[in-house]
């Protein structure tokens, strides 16, 4: 019985916020992926290179690095439930003011970028208290795979993300993108109503009758070196996930790929497609290998070690970015898409393992850990710097060396857990 309860992946009475907060992965997985579809959309409504487009995931995911340590200070204090409320109150109230758009003229473009940076906000809110509730939710040497099987349903947001975004962008003449922004904020704060009528279990994870201890504490975690390098681990995932996500369309466009299935199209059916339209399609698809390799990698670290299943995918995504950057025609493309499955597992693998045996200081790593998102920032300004000075393949050199990282340190825990 007790060898059953070791390896279950969710524990006893757990399954219900188990569920709910599974739920808000999906919700910030669609909304950071649409902004993968408004950075190629942007750069055609407003004549913008990438550079100029990389804004938006730059203001977003700078979002994440300056609320991640308030909301952090928030959930310990108030506790989960509230820190989603507030997470939610903000995602939802700055996409229903898209609705104010049209009075911004000429400057309509810095005011979505406002907006980005609230719904940055919120959704980091959201991630600071869901992450780290997960791992709890259950024996901790299930919690990698706990946090892979949620963070799984991040992947189908991001799916239905991307295609809807893309169907709406890109398959119609001068869609209005305040409209999905509208809906979306209507649903969103329904789904906050709802949620504030339930109860959720809250972990006491943190002493709050030895605040005496807190700097000592804090320096205990600067001082723990794997917590630090997983910090940085986090960070150049980021840096490449977000910045391959954002400018995966023009690569496919750019890289004929869209262009050659655009013929099929209509040389099949009759029927003319925007190549951006065609290149959103693919990048869902892309997304849904990603969703499927979260899913598989969840069921595979029942059986084997998450530390080992970390460094195989890090091996993998540096082979197939690097097969990318050759550009050798259709095999680089079929590795573009390889690098979806390779690094589905990376964050919640990393964020698991690096919080892992931290007891007190759980929250705190959690906080510190969710100002990683930045990386998506850096790295999507880089690899759009890249992309303009030479061309898309070209600026994959940008994720390979943030997987390089990732490499290192997958390899050092499966050395130091053979000592």
């Amino acid at each position: 019985m007790s060898q059953h309860k070791k390896h279950s992946l969710v524990g006893e009475g757990y399954m219900l916020p188990f569920i709910l907060i599974t739920f808000f992965f999906f919700l910030w997985g669609f909304a950071r992926a649409i902004l993968d579809v408004l950075n190629p959309f942007f750069q055609d409504t407003f004549e913008i290179d990438k550079t100029q487009a990389s804004l938006i995931q730059f203001v977003t995911y700078m979002a994440y690095f300056l609320m991640a340590i308030p909301a952090g200070i928030l959930i310990n204090k108030y506790g989960t439930r509230k820190g989603v409320l507030v997470g939610l109150a903000a995602f939802g109230g700055a996409a229903l003011s898209f609705v104010f758009s049209s009075f911004f003229g000429p400057y309509i473009f810095w005011f979505y970028l406002l907006l980005l940076f609230v719904i940055g906000c919120g959704l980091a809110c959201l991630e600071v208290a869901a992450n780290p509730y997960v791992t709890l939710l259950g024996d901790p040497d299930t919690a990698a795979s706990r946090i892979n099987r949620a963070q799984s349903f991040n992947g189908l947001g991001c799916i239905c993300g991307s295609l809807l975004g893309g169907i709406y962008c890109f398959s119609s003449d001068e869609p209005n993108i305040s409209f999905p922004y509208i809906l979306i904020g209507i649903i969103v704060i329904l789904v906050a109503i709802l949620f504030s009528r339930v109860k959720l279990p809250e972990f006491v994870i943190e002493d709050k009758h030895e605040q005496n201890k807190t700097a000592n504490e804090s320096k205990s975690l600067l001082r723990n070196p794997l917590f630090l390098f997983g910090l940085f681990a986090l960070f150049c995932y980021e840096v490449a996930e977000i910045a391959i996500n954002s400018f995966y369309i023009n690569y496919a466009a750019e890289n004929h790929m869209a262009e050659w299935t655009g013929n099929f199209i209509e040389q099949t059916f009759h029927t003319t497609l925007n190549p951006k339209f065609i290149a959103s399609i693919v990048l869902s698809v892309g997304l849904f290998l990603f969703m499927c390799g979260r899913f598989l990698g969840s069921w595979i670290m029942k059986f084997i070690r998450a530390e080992k299943i970390l460094l195989i995918c890090a091996i993998g995504t540096v082979v197939t970015t690097t097969l990318v950057i050759l550009d050798i025609h259709t095999v680089s493309f079929v590795a573009s898409m390889l690098i979806f499955i390779f690094e589905s597992i990376m964050f919640p693998t990393i964020f698991a393992l690096s919080i892992k045996g931290l007891g007190q200081l759980t929250q705190k790593a959690s906080a510190v850990l969710m100002m990683t998102p930045i990386g998506g920032a850096v790295g999507t300004v880089l690899m759009g710097m890249a992309a303009d000075h030479r061309d898309m393949t070209f600026s994959f050199l940008v994720p390979l060396i943030a997987f390089v990282v990732v490499l290192c340190y997958s390899t050092i825990l499966v050395l130091k857990r053979k000592n």
